[in-house]
């Protein structure tokens, strides 16, 4: 608008200049009006959401939550675009080749940054443009009903004792890997990992007795609790789980620093304008405040937890340093 302003004036000193001036004025009138028309018109068509992991999982799930109930929120569609692969990195790397025009964004959780520190991809969080996180699923140490270990005092003192003997159930660089580590870095502790390509697997062969110990979660391991052949030690979110309201958390066991959660949210191609990740983002606060939107996320075994863009960008910056300290014990 500033330079319209030195144009206008220019024009205008010289009088024979003046109706060329003001045509000009007009039509450069127009065009700022009908660009600030465009933008409080966003999102204009349909925002694909490019979810990096195969359809059935726990991300897939959950983001089909977000999608199922965004359009009253964003007055357009918000399909979902499977893209899996090599730990949800390829649906990552084709986001960030999207436009910046906020008609791409992506779903995102914990797992790209074991991914950048495992070395399996020069992607990480801050190449991109946190929007919101929208959901939680707190991660509980669960170990075979018929095991020795009644709390997780018992659980620690056993492993204090018998380095390397505790056979530890995860995804070797995933997630579950870094819950782990988490739990024996605080202790300084030493699990025996063996890896599964899934949580299925893995909890199936905790109920089988192959292993000794896995993170798990409500979605995953709650009915086998429920039957008796499982048992949670502890979760790791910050309060008690109405679900498991006898099972401690981490946290009143004196061990603040395990905040063992899966946190997903949407991001989006570095450079989409800041105006249009604002609209997004205050879309999606609307959303989370639905009440089917909340039931729909814990039908699927998770909690509704949002951030803005600047909380989310402060939890994955702290979460990222979590992880490059550990990433020796994951790349293992």
């Amino acid at each position: 608008m500033a330079t319209l302003s030195r144009t206008l004036r220019h024009m205008t000193q010289q009088p024979w200049k003046a109706a060329v001036g003001g045509l000009l004025a007009g039509s450069l009138a127009l065009a700022a009006g009908s660009a600030l028309a465009a933008e409080g018109d966003y999102p204009a068509k349909p925002v694909e959401l490019i979810v990096p992991w195969s359809p059935g999982g726990g991300s897939d799930t959950l983001m089909r939550v977000v999608s199922n109930h965004a359009e009253p929120y964003l007055g357009q569609p918000m399909p979902v675009i499977n893209m899996p692969g090599v730990s949800g990195t390829i649906g990552l790397k084709e986001l960030s080749q999207r436009d910046a025009d906020g008609y791409s964004v992506g779903q995102l959780h914990e797992g790209l940054l074991v991914a950048n520190h495992t070395g399996l991809t020069p992607l990480n969080w801050d190449d991109f443009a946190p929007v919101a996180a929208l959901t939680a699923s707190p991660q509980y140490l669960t170990v075979n009903a018929d095991s020795p270990w009644q709390t997780f005092g018992e659980f620690v003192d056993y492993a204090k004792q018998h380095p390397g003997e505790i056979r530890v159930g995860v995804t070797l660089g995933g997630i579950p890997h870094l819950h782990a580590a988490m739990i024996e870095d605080t202790e300084d502790l030493s699990f025996r990992y063996v890896g599964f390509e899934g949580t299925g697997a893995r909890i199936r062969a905790l109920v089988g007795g192959h292993i000794d110990a896995a993170i798990g979660d409500i979605a995953s391991s709650g009915e086998f609790v429920k039957n008796g052949d499982l048992r949670f030690l502890a979760v790791g979110s910050q309060e008690r789980q109405d679900e498991t309201p006898d099972v401690p958390t981490f946290a009143e066991l004196g061990y603040d620093q395990l905040s063992l959660n899966i946190i997903r949210g949407i991001i989006a191609p570095k450079g989409t304008p800041q105006a249009r990740i604002d609209t997004l983002a205050e879309d999606l606060k609307a959303l989370s405040e639905d009440p089917d939107f909340v039931s729909g996320v814990a039908n699927a075994g998770a909690k509704v937890h949002y951030m803005g863009p600047e909380a989310y960008a402060d939890y994955l910056e702290t979460t990222d340093a979590t992880v490059e300290r550990l990433a020796g014990k994951l790349a293992k």
